[in-house]
């Protein structure tokens, strides 16, 4: 069993179970929650107190970490059948809803996965957002730490373009035209939607909704588990989807076909526009926290409790900040690097 030639950097930790039971039919992609490097994700999964790993990390820069081998399995989902059959994959995001990726780590996932993929023998990445197919990768070969723990990983934004990622990497693979199992375009009564987004919060299902709208597309809102689905049309013929499908790329919105529709909810009014909150300054006194991965003022390292914790602002020159608790200095860091709470 090979591990990835995209890897970067290599820190491997004590956190893993050796070998895994499974063989490798499964992707689950999460955020780390802080746009961080590789190196400092090997330094969070390091310690045994951890108790928590993945197999691949990519920093906010693009670059691939290797923490555990494939041939082991991570503890990274909450779920010991998951990681024994699945990848796991760490991206830096931000650390607010809904936890934003960059366009590089974007990137960079989705070579690494259609890599996972070559190695592997997968030879089509399946999503359907459908929590009662886990252990079902034939149907679908995609799964999220949210099925398994009371938590938002990945992360609205990495969520939301699951069907986007398993797209692109099928394109690596040579399979993007191939029909979505288990149906095939000539079924009878199968039914194709063009879909722009899948939410887990209905707002934001509702957001999309209105700019689809506004775009003069006739869009409704489908519920299929626990997601709100913005599609399309509902076409017999496959062509025809992937026509209109067209249309709505090129109009600026990702897309594509499914087989999944769900039950039409009503759509909610446009949200008001507001105007922006005036920005918040950082001043003397303020409560702030470190961006994880930030350095001190003068180049050196910071302890990982650090980024956890909120801090008083003792003094500030220039760009240079002295934070603490209790009238007690912890570290000069730069201004541009806190966060006021």
């Amino acid at each position: 069993m090979s591990n990835s030639p995209l890897v970067s950097y290599t820190k491997i930790s004590p956190n893993k179970t050796s070998p895994r039971n499974h063989k490798i039919d499964t992707i689950t992609i999460h955020c780390v929650v802080g746009q961080c490097t590789v190196e400092t994700l090997g330094e969070v999964f390091a310690p045994t107190s951890r108790q928590a790993s993945s197999n691949y990390g990519i920093g906010y820069d693009g670059r691939i970490g290797m923490y555990v081998e494939e041939k082991d399995r991570s503890w990274c989902t909450s779920s010991s059948a998951n990681d024994n059959r699945a990848i796991t994959i760490e991206v830096a995001s931000d650390t607010t809803h809904p936890y934003a990726v960059t366009d590089k780590a974007l990137a960079a996932l989705i070579e690494l996965c259609a890599d996972i993929c070559k190695r592997n023998g997968i030879k089509r990445l399946l999503w359907k957002g459908d929590k009662n197919l886990i252990g079902q990768p034939d149907k679908q070969n995609m799964t999220v730490h949210r099925w398994f723990a009371n938590k938002s990983c990945p992360g609205d934004y990495l969520y939301e373009r699951h069907g986007y990622i398993a797209d692109e990497v099928n394109k690596r693979l040579g399979a993007a035209s191939a029909p979505p199992p288990p149906s095939s375009p000539s079924t009878p009564g199968t039914l194709y939607y063009v879909q722009t987004g899948a939410y887990s919060v209905k707002a934001n299902a509702d957001a999309q909704y209105q700019k689809v709208k506004a775009k003069g597309f006739d869009a409704i809102i489908k519920k299929a588990g626990n997601l709100y689905r913005v599609q399309v049309g509902a076409y017999g013929v496959k062509a025809n989807a992937d026509a209109m499908a067209a249309k709505l790329k090129a109009a600026g919105f990702e897309t594509y076909v499914t087989t999944t529709g769900g039950t039409q909810v009503a759509a909610g009014a446009a949200a008001p526009v507001k105007a922006p909150e005036p920005a918040r300054t950082i001043k003397v006194g303020s409560k702030v926290k470190v961006k994880t991965g930030a350095k001190t003022y003068a180049g050196g390292n910071l302890a990982s409790f650090v980024y956890r914790t909120t801090y008083d602002v003792q003094q500030i020159t220039g760009d240079r900040a002295v934070i603490g608790l209790k009238g007690k200095v912890t570290a000069a860091v730069r201004l541009g690097d806190l966060i006021i709470q």
